[in-house]
């Protein structure tokens, strides 16, 4: 039986220095086949790990928002005979990916899952906010409705006064600048927001500061992957 194993990606155009172990590197190198969100990504991606890789040798498993139960059930048939590795688009499987509905059928099904050291935004958001690291929640994307958003926002908002607890969110990056006009709209002057842009990469941008702080210069964030985490004050 093989392993199903989870793949980091690296968060962007980043080098694989300081990003992803080289032991990973090692066990990733094993692998020939690999359900991956999108082939082209995935393969840009293993000839950074190893330009000698033929392509062609590999075989790549669709899996997606839009696969079936019956697609990704299909991948299990691969394991009993050898590992297979998941590929997100970008940080680790399984986190807002559908990486997490074949981990799920693997272990139902007696397999051994095995995930990789790699880079989480969301984490790596989190350690850096100076938020509340004991207790958070991470929500995904909001509505994309707007009336729906600032309902959300609301609510989120109140749980984190009552609990004590982080929220963080992501967002599609030509969507960041609109969710960012509803959070300082939203949002109690004294909330502590942190806006995480870029992780990694060359451009990085992390801050943290109040609501209040951020409606008096609020940052271009077009185009950029970023993660929102937010602690609202008692």
């Amino acid at each position: 039986m093989g392993t199903l194993y989870l793949i980091p990606n690296l968060l962007g155009d980043s080098g694989l220095h300081g990003a992803i172990p080289v032991g990973v590197q090692e066990i990733i190198r094993g692998i020939k086949v690999f359900a991956v969100e999108e082939a082209r990504n995935a393969r840009r991606y293993l000839k950074q790990i190893d330009k000698r890789v033929v392509i062609d040798q590999l075989e790549f498993l669709e899996l997606d928002e839009h696969s079936s139960r019956m697609q990704v059930a299909s991948c299990l048939t691969r394991l009993e005979r050898e590992d297979v590795g998941i590929i997100s688009g970008a940080g680790c499987p399984g986190i807002a990916d559908p990486g997490a509905e074949l981990v799920a059928l693997a272990h139902a099904s007696g397999y051994r899952v095995s995930p990789l050291v790699g880079p989480s935004s969301i984490l790596l958001a989190l350690i850096a906010s100076g938020c509340n690291g004991q207790r958070f929640s991470f929500n995904g994307y909001l509505p994309v409705r707007r009336d729906e958003r600032v309902k959300a926002l609301r609510a989120y908002e109140r749980e984190s006064a009552a609990e004590c607890r982080t929220q963080l969110f992501i967002e599609t990056p030509y969507r960041n600048a609109v969710l960012l006009a509803d959070m300082l709209e939203t949002l109690s002057a004294s909330t502590l927001l942190s806006i995480a842009s870029d992780i990694s990469l060359p451009g990085e941008f992390i801050r943290s500061l109040p609501v209040g702080e951020w409606r008096l210069a609020r940052p271009s964030l077009e185009k950029r992957p970023t993660v929102f985490t937010f602690l609202a004050r008692r």
